[in-house]
């Protein structure tokens, strides 16, 4: 399983850019809501990476049995 970050950086201008890494899927706009709450901010613009439209797909193995969670 790979860390997941946020890459927060503040502009001259005031404005706040944040950039998830190692977040697949639909998952990374859950941490939109994290920086919301953390600096009460609105968000004016969303880009999407490749990673947005990768699925997180973790395999565990519990004795003869597979399990995915995705």
């Amino acid at each position: 399983m790979s860390d997941k970050k946020m890459k927060i950086k503040l502009l001259p201008n005031g404005e706040i850019q944040m950039e998830t890494i190692g977040v697949k899927g639909k998952k990374c706009l859950d941490y939109i809501e994290v920086l919301k709450k953390l600096v009460d901010v609105k968000i004016t613009d969303t880009q999407l990476s490749q990673e947005y439209y990768e699925t997180d797909s973790e395999v565990l193995n519990t004795e003869n049995a597979e399990i995915r969670l995705d």
